[in-house]
C-alpha cells in the first residue's frame, strides 16, 4: 500500500476507534504487514496509509535479530522485540525515566532527528483477534509504540523537536510536501 507523505492532512487527524466487525480488517492488517516489510520499517499506523482509524503494527523483533549483543543491551531490556497488532490502543502510563534516540518515519523519508521519549510505557489494546491486553514495554519497543501511537493521535515525532531543529529541517520538509523525496517504497500524496 502506498504511504502518505508529510504534509498530508490525515497525518494530523485524531483517529477513530474500530470494532471487531470492521469490514476487511484481516485483509487490512495483512496489507499493513506487507507494506511495513516492503518499506523496511519497524512500525506503521493506519493514517500513514490514509485511513483515520486507531490501528498500528509494530515489528521490533527484526531490529532485535539484526543487532549485535552490545546493541541489544542498549535498546532491549528483558525482551526480544515484538511483532504485534495494536487496535484501539491507549497508553495508560509513561515512565519518568527518559531516553534520547534517533527517530525517522516512513512518511518523512530522508529525515531523522534525536527525540526524547519516556523509556517505558504501559498500554491497553486489542490484538487482531480482538482479545484485550494490558502490557508494559520498554526501550526500543516502547519508543516505536509511542511513535505509532502519536500517529493515531495526529502527532508526528517532529512535534517534539526544538524550533531551531525544525528551522534546520524546513527545506527538506518543504520538498517532501511538494512530492520531492527519494525512497524505495511507494508513496501517495494526499491533498
Amino acid at each position: 500500500m502506498p504511504i502518505v507523505p508529510y504534509g498530508s492532512p490525515i497525518l494530523r487527524k485524531q483517529c477513530s476507534p474500530v470494532d471487531k466487525n470492521y469490514d476487511g480488517l484481516d485483509k487490512l492488517i495483512e496489507n499493513m504487514w506487507h507494506t511495513l516489510e516492503n518499506a523496511n520499517g519497524s512500525g506503521l499506523a493506519t493514517p500513514q496509509i490514509n485511513l483515520p482509524i486507531r490501528i498500528f503494527i509494530i515489528d521490533s523483533e527484526t531490529s532485535f535479530n539484526t543487532m549485535n549483543p552490545e546493541e541489544r543491551k542498549v535498546h532491549f531490556e528483558g525482551d526480544n522485540g515484538i511483532r504485534e497488532v495494536f487496535i484501539n490502543p491507549e497508553i495508560t502510563e509513561y515512565s519518568e525515566a527518559k531516553c534520547d534516540d534517533l527517530e525517522g518515519c516512513l512518511s518523512i523519508p530522508g529525515v531523522a532527528a534525536i527525540v526524547s521519549r519516556p523509556y517505558a510505557v504501559k498500554i491497553e489494546y486489542y490484538d487482531r483477534n480482538f482479545q484485550k491486553h494490558t502490557k508494559a514495554f520498554n526501550g526500543l519497543t516502547a519508543r516505536i509504540i509511542q511513535h505509532e501511537f502519536d500517529h493515531i493521535e495526529g502527532r508526528l515525532y517532529l512535534d517534539y523537536l526544538s524550533s531551531l531543529k525544525m528551522k534546520l529541517l524546513t527545506k527538506k520538509l518543504a520538498q517532501i510536501k511538494k512530492g520531492r523525496y527519494a525512497c524505495e517504497y511507494p508513496m501517495r500524496r494526499i491533498k
